[in-house]
């Protein structure tokens, strides 16, 4: 049997996106990125506790699981291939996850992931998306930059609907920074293809998005 690459399963991948409905390269050393998390923390628990809806809890949920997920694809990625890049955006992904943690402690709130365990998820379309995702990394080192960057124009649309789903201002805060944060990663990830002589098309955004922020520079502030 012929193992699936990434553009093959990239319909898949399109279609599970859809389905759902609803950093320039991290290059801080490791103290800078834990000072980030607990200054987030403390801005999370400075903003008021304001009412949740139910969509709020639900975009709560998901984006949690969802962070999780790019951590474990990439971690699983340096794991192949021991590129910086992998390595560098796996902690990023991890603070990415805090964030939402700390609004789910603010809250009381479960937490959707039982288990840290990688590549385990409480939701079947993630579960899912995981397994595609995990398959297209292994091909090579192109595809697995490729599946990065397509998991980050994933994460961009998937918050813009969060985004607009909520309006409390500790959600929107950690919301934001996440955004950030992927364009960031979308913008390591197609350098590092630039560098591989692979010129990456977006899969999700827009073309005029897309181009806007590779050639924008690195965002700088919470991440």
């Amino acid at each position: 049997m012929k193992t699936p690459t990434f553009k093959m399963i990239l319909p898949l991948l399109t279609f599970l996106f859809f389905a759902i409905g609803c950093q320039k390269e991290t290059t801080e050393p490791q103290n800078q990125i834990n000072q980030n998390r607990g200054l987030l923390e403390n801005l999370v628990y400075q903003l008021p506790e304001e009412p949740l809806s139910p969509a709020e809890i639900q975009g709560l949920n998901w984006m949690r699981e969802e962070e999780k997920l790019a951590r474990d694809v990439y971690a699983i990625s340096n794991g192949y291939w021991n590129r910086q890049v992998f390595a560098h955006i796996t902690s990023s992904e991890q603070s990415h996850m805090d964030g939402i943690g700390y609004l789910l402690e603010k809250y009381d709130l479960p937490d959707p992931i039982t288990t840290d365990e990688t590549g385990l998820f409480a939701d079947q379309v993630l579960q899912s998306l995981f397994d595609s995702l995990k398959i297209a990394s292994s091909q090579s080192v192109i595809a697995a930059l490729e599946t990065g960057a397509w998991i980050e124009e994933l994460d961009i649309l998937d918050l813009d609907v969060q985004i607009e789903l909520a309006d409390n201002q500790d959600i929107l805060l950690v919301y934001e920074n996440l955004q950030k944060g992927s364009r960031n990663h979308l913008l390591a990830f197609v350098r590092n293809l630039d560098m591989e002589g692979v010129t990456y098309q977006p899969q999700l955004l827009s073309e005029e998005r897309y181009l806007a922020i590779i050639n924008s520079e690195q965002e700088t502030g919470l991440d």
